[in-house]
């Protein structure tokens, strides 16, 4: 059975998992440390990593 936290944020993956030059996804914009602790972190660091994703994306394009 899937814990609250697990069900509240969903990760930001949409299977366009690449890693650049900085170790940063593609699809995604989560930084590879980002994605290995995405199971674990609670949902005030899920909303800090998707801010940061967010970021990044703007910089981006």
């Amino acid at each position: 059975m899937k814990n609250k936290t697990e069900l509240s944020i969903a990760s930001p993956c949409i299977g366009n998992c690449c890693l650049d030059e900085q170790d940063m996804c593609v699809g995604c914009f989560r930084l590879i440390d980002e994605i290995l602790i995405w199971g674990q972190a609670d949902d005030h660091r899920k909303k800090q990593i998707l801010l940061l994703c967010d970021q990044r994306k703007k910089l981006k394009f």
